[in-house]
């Protein structure tokens, strides 16, 4: 039995109750907690537009998709939402003018990518950026299914021809509403689908980012700056770190550069494992970047980990 099976088998013992049960009250502390915010319908205002327009250079096309996490929720400027900070930051690291457009969704699950591409009308992005997977965890959706589901839109995409770059599920074993054991069992489907995830986009051609507990001992440390006031969903600086760790994968599928020579991530260059191996390792370290590694077959990648600043 995998080890989140035993954390959620052992938390229904403890308590007396049955993992449907158990679901149900998951479910009932997630809508809790966003309701603590306002409307699920709400949204800041659009971060669609170009920024850094007075840079040279053609201009980058990025697409973000996903769910609140990409949205922004609970953010009342548009520039302090993930899409805007993604232009902002992505067009002051490469220099050039990037274009941004969102079609994420508040609530939205992985099946719900396909219906956010078929909303394109013509925007043709060079990088598409995906944050989804909290809802499919709160939504009881197998993790297989969202995975294969992610794959298949990842592999779209990249028809497309755009370059993916996808932020696994957040540890959801940080959220303070979800009490124990809940929080356990959050915690552990959370992590079985980040690595289904990892495996998935990178199978079908893209980059993983291991978002984890969004950063980690920062967001666990420093709860009241990182979380909204719902402490659900992030706060402006907690978005602004979940961003800090996708800029560098999303530049560096741009730059199509050496992997090692990325200076946002720190060590000797690691030694190939399989893509296995590197999803399992990127669930337990927040910021670690899976990608393909060429020549070595799609059942092949390198780890890389962003440095602590």
């Amino acid at each position: 039995m995998s080890r989140p099976r035993k954390i959620a088998l052992a938390a229904a013992v403890g308590s007396g109750l049955t993992l449907s049960g158990l679901y149900g009250f998951l479910v009932g502390e997630a809508l809790l907690a966003r309701r603590a915010i306002g409307p699920a319908d709400s949204r800041p205002p659009s971060p669609d537009g170009s920024y850094g327009a007075d840079l040279p250079g053609p201009t980058i096309k990025c697409l973000v998709l996903g769910d609140s996490a990409a949205v922004g929720y609970g953010m009342e400027r548009a520039d302090a939402t993930p899409p805007a900070l993604i232009g902002i930051g992505l067009s002051h690291v490469l220099g050039v003018e990037v274009e941004v457009r969102s079609l994420a969704v508040v609530g939205a699950r992985t099946s719900d990518l396909n219906p956010q591409i078929d909303q394109l009308d013509g925007f043709s992005p060079d990088v598409t950026v995906i944050i989804v997977g909290t809802n499919d965890v709160t939504h009881q959706v197998p993790p297989h299914v969202s995975a294969r589901q992610l794959g298949a839109a990842v592999a779209r995409l990249i028809d497309l021809g755009s370059e993916v770059v996808v932020g696994t599920c957040p540890d959801l074993g940080t959220i303070k509403p979800i009490m124990q054991p809940l929080r356990a069992i959050a915690r552990g489907l959370s992590r079985m689908l980040a690595r289904r995830q990892t495996v998935a986009a990178v199978e079908a051609g893209g980059r993983a980012v291991s978002l984890g507990s969004l950063l980690g001992v920062l967001f666990m440390e420093k709860r009241d700056e990182m979380f909204g006031v719902d402490s659900f969903h992030p706060s402006a600086t907690g978005y602004a770190n979940m961003v800090s760790v996708l800029i560098p994968a999303i530049a560096a599928s741009m730059r199509e550069r050496e992997r090692e020579q990325s200076v946002a991530y720190a060590g000797p260059p690691r030694d190939v494992m399989s893509l296995n191996d590197a999803a399992s390792e990127a669930v337990h370290h927040a910021g670690t970047q899976v990608v393909h590694e060429e020549g070595q077959g799609r059942r092949w990648a390198t780890v890389l980990r962003r440095r602590r600043t």
